[in-house]
């Protein structure tokens, strides 16, 4: 039997974290020819990806499935829908603090599934996207 990914709670648990605190949620969406069930904007697709404000004010009927993503949005004035596979999505992080979740890419995690199958002891890591240093100097930070 598969055991459901952790990926739709996780993006569930950010999202809220980001309304609670009054950020934008951000959702970084890779695009792949190959995924059957997208429905986006092609015409705001860059280099692969695509990045949604999924913010209460910034669409309207979002559902974060296990397996599908689905909400309606206004681009360019006019309103879409727009639909695509939970495992599409790259990363969820707020606009503001630039704090949240960078999945693996989607290569990577199928080979990562194989990997956790023979080895009961391997435990994958979620890595929130650090802050760039804007004045070239490195930046780093203490994590309990």
């Amino acid at each position: 039997m598969n055991k459901p990914t952790t990926k739709p709670y996780l993006i569930r648990a950010i999202f809220e974290w980001c309304c609670e605190c009054g950020y934008a949620p951000l959702l970084s969406v890779s695009v792949d020819a190959e995924m059957q069930g997208m429905h986006l904007p092609e015409e705001n697709i860059k280099n692969g990806e695509i990045i949604f404000n999924i913010g209460p004010n910034a669409v309207r009927n979002l559902d974060i499935g296990n397996d599908i993503i689905t909400f309606s949005a206004r681009f360019n004035g006019v309103a879409r829908e727009v639909r695509f596979p939970t495992e599409a999505v790259s990363g969820i992080f707020s606009r503001e603090m630039n704090q949240g979740i960078a999945f693996p890419e989607l290569n990577l995690q199928k080979e990562k599934v194989k990997t956790a199958d023979e080895s009961p002891e391997h435990v994958s890591r979620k890595i929130s996207k650090p802050k760039s240093p804007k004045n070239g100097k490195a930046n780093l930070r203490l994590i309990k």
